[in-house]
């Protein structure tokens, strides 16, 4: 893999395709700092270097690679577009990877009609954006803008046990709590092009759109304790449950989440010991909830704990909630989205918000003028070996990236 040439986006994106890839259901395992993921950074430094573009790596293994202006290095602050190469688990093709080599096919397409940057334009890549492994979404772009410091991250644990600054130095990385790797005085805006993950562009006709806001959301563990038993001879009476309790809690989300408009999820659960022939001793479940306003955010969990403690109390079952993680809303710089979405040969194109949450989400809310760009998903799955776009909507977003990348860099 890898080339002394730059690759065109059809050729990387078979180069990707098979990396990570289970063999029951197509679905893709990319998880962070292991084998799959370590791989498609290698690809990312190969792509990199056939493009002759300056690479850097932050202490946790963010990159980026720069298009300078002229022969040193960047005099002026960037503009950076770019993405993640880990996944969900089980997860689709296009989240993540699109928006990296998209970067990369829109750098060549500039290069290819002769434009000259006044200031450096940066592809990136950060780590762990799913929070799949060590649970807490955007970690790498966190990390990178000191939106959290490393002496509370380090000790983040992996399902198996695995502390973040383990799996950090076990893959070659020397993780240490510098002051933030990335701030507006080097970057001057940003831009990530996105896999859609709704039906929005396929309603509106469009094959690329521009982000307005992110939906704040949050990620919440509900511990549930109740009392081991044996499944044939504890009487349905004596039982203190705590499996009931978890799925009367999950029937309550998914009620009031539906009532309010809003969502409310219970994607992953631990049960101990896990026995088929024994009441439990314990249920962990982790929900994550995303609204409109964080007003209403509140107010869902608020219910759904409430609900939750209520039904605990006639279980006989105890609850401790805890939020591993919240991001409020984040509204995109509403003129750079317009700059952005108008004065197309094609029409300005829609500007819509996203209930999915972006490493420029992140980047936004520390103070780095930040945007996004999606591209028409025709089913709207997404966190799903089914998520998919096609090739010429593909195509229609790197052109979409690399005009928008000339006018941010002009």
């Amino acid at each position: 893999m890898g080339a002394s040439v730059p690759d065109h986006f059809e050729q990387m994106w078979a180069d990707l395709e098979p990396i990570g890839k289970g063999s029951h259901d197509g679905g893709y395992y990319r998880q962070p700092f292991r084998n799959a993921e370590r791989e498609l950074a290698a690809w990312f430094v190969e792509q990199a270097r056939a493009r002759d573009l300056r690479l850097e790596t932050d202490p946790f293994g963010n990159q980026i690679a720069w298009w300078d202006v002229g022969d040193v290095g960047p005099p002026l602050p960037g503009v950076v577009t770019g993405s993640h190469l880990d996944s969900v688990l089980d997860g689709g093709a296009y989240d993540g990877p699109l928006g990296v080599v998209s970067g990369l096919a829109a750098v060549d397409r500039l290069r290819e009609r002769g434009f000259r940057p006044a200031r450096p334009i940066g592809v990136s890549v950060f780590v762990e954006e799913e929070g799949s492994r060590f649970g807490l979404a955007c970690l790498g772009s966190r990390l990178a803008t000191g939106a959290i410091g490393w002496d509370e991250a380090r000790a983040l644990r992996d399902p198996f046990g695995v502390r973040l600054d383990e799996a950090m130095t076990g893959v070659g990385l020397e993780p240490d709590d510098r002051k933030p790797w990335l701030d507006a005085s080097r970057v001057d805006c940003f831009v990530e092009l996105h896999v859609e993950q709704g039906r929005a562009l396929v309603d509106l006709g469009h094959a690329v759109g521009v982000a307005s806001r992110i939906w704040p959301h949050g990620r919440y563990r509900f511990e549930i304790a109740g009392e081991p038993n044996h499944a044939g001879t504890t009487r349905m009476e004596d039982r203190r449950d705590p499996m009931l309790t978890f799925a009367m809690t999950a029937l309550a989300a998914n009620k009031q989440a539906r009532v309010a408009g809003q969502r409310a999820t219970f994607g992953r659960v631990d049960s101990r010991p896990n026995s088929t022939n024994s009441v439990p001793s314990s249920v962990t479940a982790w929900m994550d909830a995303r609204c409109e306003t964080d007003e209403a955010l509140s107010e869902l969990v608020a219910t759904i704990i409430r609900q939750a403690e209520e039904r605990a109390g006639r279980d006989g079952t105890t609850l401790a909630v805890t939020p591993e993680s919240v991001s409020g809303a984040v509204d995109f710089d509403p003129d750079l989205a317009w700059r952005i979405a108008v004065d197309h040969e094609a029409g300005d194109w829609p500007i819509l918000p996203t209930q999915a949450g972006h490493d420029a989400g992140i980047l936004s809310a520390q103070g780095i003028p930040s945007a996004m760009l999606f591209v028409r998903n025709p089913t709207g799955v997404s966190h799903s070996p089914a998520e998919h776009a096609e090739m010429p909507d593909c195509l229609a977003g790197v052109d979409a990236l690399a005009e928008t990348l000339r006018r941010l860099a002009s």
